[in-house]
């Protein structure tokens, strides 16, 4: 399979992986903060809020927007 990673250390000596070697991961799948985003355009009557800078998620996923206490 392409996605396999092949060798990933030496034979007898160390006997063990490196620290450090770089191998796959989850990535993703945690609670993302981003604070202060600055509010360029609100129409209440239908229901849009438009936000400057990046949101953190993919499409179509729920974003939570809270007022700062």
């Amino acid at each position: 399979h392409h996605r396999e990673p092949g060798s990933v250390g030496a034979c007898a000596k160390p006997g063990r992986i490196h620290k450090g070697k770089k191998m796959a991961g989850r990535m993703g799948n945690e609670t993302v903060t981003i604070k202060r985003m600055k509010i360029v355009y609100l129409n209440p009557e239908k229901n849009l809020l438009g936000i400057k800078g990046p949101i953190p998620g993919a499409k179509n996923s729920l974003v939570i927007i809270r007022k700062l206490t």
